[in-house]
């Protein structure tokens, strides 16, 4: 693989740093989990569950070992860095100055691993008066300017359904800088500091609207050239509710599909705006209305028209294309995505790790033996079992998210599901002593 060899300590939760990592672990790198004992990474307890962890954990977090660490202990922190003595990258997701409190900070980690990479993923980055502001992705799209964007005009800004500043901005973004900063160590730079910003990377997706507005252009919501203005290019509803997306921006295009559904006079109004906009516009949104979905499709199909039904979900996996190309798959941990880009067949290593599971082997790579960890799990284990329910609990009794958004109340029978994996108990070593 393309990264075996290169090791990458990721100190992240949730979405942004677990994307960045997985893509990196994808391609070979010994992703290590260095997670919180008792409660580790938030996004392993959110349902639904499957054995005891989140299948949202699951789904970001294949192909990578997990260690528990306190690094508020002097022992934990000491740890970290003997680990920082053989590791590439570290990825950290805390405000800025967490680090530095807790005693490794970029000058620390430098100092001592020269050629080591420190990628730090913040919603705003590490300076600027937002700097320590506390935020989720529809903040740092907001602020971007992204979301204003979004919508149709009239109403207010609706949330993209991807988390684009947290998977763009904050995953792919820093995934590639930290690639051309290994090829820098690789042929004789110093390790760097990366700081990414999730509010950076959602402008960075907005060079061609602000060079549009730039250029004297009025950019405003419902009426951007490829959100709403014309009618070659936008989302049609049709017979039963559905929705069929129309891309004709090619003359020949949309020539070819005013021909089929019988509009041959709309040819020449393909960029029309104002009141033969408007014409154009609700024309065609009669002739989508006249058929079904799945009529469209089957009248479409084959021709160069640049049109494609709008698919929900829970019809994505089971859609020729897609499963041609063996993007999504269910196992026993969960529905998975492969990667978009696989560089070989045998990408997928391992599933997402239980909580502490590579404990001992990680800690016995840096010269921790096998006994004084089994000492510190002994020593630590009833502290850290009576904590864990606590710690859950008091995550759980706030309004939960699913995956489509929608918040309900926790459930006995949902509670009754948590609990830690078989292997937690040897495992969830803190690290407290040496």
């Amino acid at each position: 693989m393309p990264l075996t060899g290169i090791r990458v300590l990721d100190l992240t939760r949730l979405l942004p740093g677990a994307f960045c990592t997985m893509l990196l672990a994808d391609m070979g790198a010994d992703v290590i989990k260095v997670e919180e004992p008792g409660t580790g990474d938030y996004m392993r307890w959110m349902p639904p569950l499957i054995e005891g962890q989140s299948v949202l954990f699951n789904a970001l977090n294949r192909n990578k070992r997990s260690l528990t660490l306190n690094l508020k202990s002097e022992a934990g922190r000491e740890l970290l860095l003997r680990l920082v003595d053989g590791s590439d990258v570290l990825v950290e997701g805390n405000r800025p100055g967490v680090m530095e409190r807790l005693g490794v900070g970029w000058a620390v980690i430098h100092a001592r691993n020269p050629a080591l990479i420190m990628c730090s993923i913040t919603g705003y980055g590490q300076d600027g008066p937002m700097a320590a502001r506390a935020g989720h992705d529809i903040n740092y799209v907001a602020t971007a300017g992204v979301l204003g964007l979004n919508g149709s005009g009239g109403a207010p800004p609706s949330p993209l359904g991807v988390q684009v500043g947290d998977v763009g901005g904050g995953g792919l973004q820093p995934a590639v800088a930290i690639l051309g900063a290994l090829v820098g160590v690789q042929r004789g730079d110093e390790g760097r500091w990366l700081d990414v910003s999730m509010t950076d990377g959602a402008v960075s997706w907005l060079a061609l609207a602000l060079a549009q507005q730039g250029a004297g252009e009025d950019l405003r919501r419902g009426d951007q050239r490829l959100a709403g203005r014309y009618a070659c290019y936008r989302v049609y509803e049709c017979k039963d509710g559905r929705f069929y997306s129309v891309g004709a921006l090619e003359p020949k295009f949309w020539a070819e599909l005013c021909g089929v559904v019988g509009k041959p006079d709309l040819v020449e109004l393909h960029f029309a705006t104002g009141d033969d906009g408007m014409h154009v516009h609700q024309e065609m949104e009669r002739v989508f209305l006249s058929k079904t979905r799945d009529e469209w499709e089957r009248e479409l199909a084959g021709l160069e028209v640049c049109c494609e039904p709008v698919l929900d979900l829970d019809e994505v996996a089971s859609h020729p294309q897609i499963a041609a190309r063996g993007l999504i798959s269910s196992g026993h941990a969960g529905v998975e995505v492969r990667p978009a880009v696989r560089m070989q067949a045998d990408w997928r290593r391992r599933d997402a790790p239980g909580l502490g599971e590579h404990t001992a082997d990680i800690l016995g790579e840096v010269g921790l033996d096998a006994d004084r960890v089994a000492a510190l799990n002994a020593a630590i284990w009833a502290r850290v079992s009576s904590t864990v329910p606590l710690l859950l609990m008091t995550w759980w009794a706030r309004p939960r998210f699913s995956s489509i958004g929608s918040c309900a109340p926790i459930t006995a029978s949902a509670w009754s599901r948590v609990k830690p994996r078989p292997d937690m108990r040897r495992s969830i070593c803190t690290c407290s002593g040496t």
